[in-house]
């Protein structure tokens, strides 16, 4: 029995994790994980146990896995921006329809729109529904207005022939205010009951790129430099993987982060496998902007390079996401020694039963963080085999192939990597 253990392999694994543009604290994510990895070790036959990680820089939780008879041990750390969203996020009415104005105008008047469009519909259908439903919420709150001034008009209006003009004048004024109140209260409710419209949080989300053309604010390039620090810490530990996800807006961070430690030399030879899978990844929505020569640049640089494996999952029922857009070449920077990543399709509709799939169709949130979540038919895409299973990203997807209907034309008008 015990030369029997002494022949199970143990594999050691850091995971770093970042989200996308996302307010909520990071524990969502340890219980997501926690939840939904129990459901796809019962249907997938293998074993996963969570632990909690000491406290320190980052926030996250340690995972022992038994699958293929293998033993493995993955830390995995969330690296946290949500702060920097929450401040991009605390905004008035008034300033987010100006964030409105200001992020259509950046997206029509660059030419970054019409060029989206011309890959999924989803993405842009969802980058335009805030637009919409803020500009909907405007208008029930000027009918409220009117119909509220309207009615106190009528009001006054029954007072006797002989009441003095300035009575009436003034009862005009109180129609007004009264329709006023009326309708800030209703755009103050609609705010209120963002939880279940999305209107001003997506507002915000595509705004926080459009402000800055695509580049990254100063907060978030001093966050992200502050990523690379603690990932180069972890490659130099005794450890077989180092595997980032990028989920959503996460994905472009990690392209920046990853970019920045292999030009700086802070990837050790012999040292870990360094590992990078995007999920549901949004890259188009900034790298098709005017000023985004930085994420260009590390797109154009990180596609060639033999330091790590690049493997992108995305799926076309993922409303948010550009599904099976390769963002190297659609970026229009893919360089003749172009490598990575591997697009390929987590196809939701063969991956998910079609009573499951009935269930969650049309909850378009939920889809986009399907990536993390259990599959009742997995094929090759199991995110908890990936994070606490035995084998490294590149081993799993040696032998996997592109998906075929995948979009690797250059599309986006600006292709500038000025530094």
């Amino acid at each position: 029995m015990a030369s029997e253990q002494a022949k199970v392999e143990v594999t050691r694994r850091r995971v770093f994790y970042i989200p996308g543009y996302d307010p909520i604290h990071p524990r969502r994510y340890r219980e997501l994980y926690r939840s939904e990895g129990a459901a796809q070790a019962e249907i997938s036959g293998y074993r996963l146990n969570l632990s909690p990680k000491a406290k320190g820089a980052t926030y996250g939780w340690h995972v022992t896995g038994e699958i293929d008879h293998a033993v493995t041990n993955a830390q995995v750390d969330v690296l946290v921006w949500s702060d920097i969203v929450r401040d991009s996020m605390a905004t008035d009415i008034p300033r987010t329809y100006l964030q409105l104005a200001r992020t259509a105008w950046t997206y029509i008047g660059s030419g970054a729109l019409r060029r989206l469009m011309l890959l999924r519909k989803g993405p842009v259908i969802a980058a335009l529904y805030p637009v919409g439903m803020l500009l909907l919420q405007l208008v029930l709150a000027l009918v409220a207005f009117l119909v509220v001034w309207g009615l106190v008009d009528r009001v006054f209006g029954l007072l006797p022939a002989a009441t003095p003009a300035v009575v009436l004048t003034i009862g005009s004024w109180i129609g007004a205010a009264a329709g006023a109140v009326a309708g800030v209260t209703l755009l103050r409710w609609f705010k209120k009951k963002d939880g279940r419209f999305f209107a001003y949080y997506l507002m915000h989300d595509y705004a926080f790129s459009a402000r800055w053309g695509g580049a990254n604010p100063p907060a978030l390039e001093e966050r992200m430099a502050e990523f690379a620090d603690t990932i180069a810490t972890a490659l130099k530990q005794d450890t077989d993987e180092v595997l980032i996800v990028g989920h959503s807006s996460g994905a472009h961070l990690a392209v920046s982060v990853l970019a920045d430690l292999i030009r700086q030399g802070r990837v050790p030879d012999g040292g870990p496998v360094l590992s990078f899978l995007s999920l549901g990844q949004v890259v188009p929505m900034v790298s098709f902007l005017p000023k985004a020569d930085r994420l260009r640049r590390d797109l154009h640089f990180l596609s060639s390079r033999d330091e790590l494996t690049w493997i992108d999952v995305t799926a076309p029922g993922d409303g948010c996401a550009f599904a099976l857009c390769d963002p190297v070449a659609v970026s229009g920077v893919g360089p003749a020694d172009k490598k990575w990543p591997l697009v390929f399709s987590a196809a939701f509709t063969q991956t998910l039963s079609p009573q499951r799939w009935k269930e969650l169709r049309w909850r378009f949130f939920r889809l986009h963080f399907q990536y993390l979540c259990a599959f009742d038919r997995p094929k090759d895409y199991d995110y908890f085999q990936i994070t606490a299973g035995p084998m490294t990203l590149a081993d799993r997807y040696q032998d996997r192939p592109p998906s075929r209907s995948r979009i690797d034309i250059a599309v986006s008008r600006h292709t500038s990597m000025a530094a």
